[in-house]
């Protein structure tokens, strides 16, 4: 009996010194994602595949990304300007090369009766926006030495690895409670970078 567990343990530890391995591409709008098997880190337990859209100016551009990840990277959810609607849509799956399907962008989502504070284009952050779909947050992001934006977020946008995908010199906050994230006078020179999908978030590094 001893000798049973000892081999049934010895096979449990040697099955998990394997490393998973995940498909691992990025392709920006219609075009295929050419996908190649990728060996993860120890951290990486999930093989990922996300579709982030961006509409800005009622054009929208789709980035599809498929690649290792840790678990705090498997969310869905949506952060909104009121310029310009970052929208991610995550599968994450825990076998080898589970992550060769492509999930679909979120759909437009109606307001839900949140309220945050926005930027305007006068460079005036007194404007209030409706919320959409599951955005119960407000956020400030910040760069120092370059501005902040104002908007919602999803709360699994603000509880994931966002922030420290963004680098040690961004700063997200996010708070509850409508119009909960102030309304200062900021630059906008900040929004330009919400207009790209978040492109080292999506990479998943």
């Amino acid at each position: 009996m001893k000798l049973l567990f000892t081999i049934a343990l010895t096979c449990a530890l040697f099955s998990k010194a394997y490393p998973l391995n995940c498909f691992e591409c990025a392709a920006t709008g219609t075009g295929p994602c050419s996908q190649t098997p990728r060996t993860c880190q120890a951290n990486q337990t999930k093989c990922a595949s996300f579709t982030a859209a961006v509409t800005a100016g009622g054009i929208q551009t789709t980035t599809k990304v498929k690649s290792c990840a840790i678990p705090a990277q498997c969310l869905s959810g949506s952060f909104n300007t009121g310029i310009s609607m970052t929208t991610v849509e995550t599968q994450c799956c825990e076998s080898n090369l589970c992550n060769n399907e492509e999930p679909p962008a979120l759909p437009e989502s109606s307001t839900n009766g949140k309220k945050c504070f926005t930027c305007a284009a006068d460079d005036n952050c007194t404007s209030t926006l409706e919320c959409q779909g599951s955005e119960d947050r407000c956020f400030t992001f910040t760069v120092p030495a370059v501005g902040m934006v104002k908007g919602c977020a999803s709360r699994s946008v603000c509880s994931g690895s966002l922030i420290a995908q963004l680098g040690a010199d961004a700063g997200l906050n996010c708070c509850e409670g409508n119009l909960c994230n102030n309304a200062l006078r900021i630059g906008q020179s900040i929004l330009f970078l919400l207009l790209v999908p978040l492109a080292s978030f999506f990479l998943f590094n």
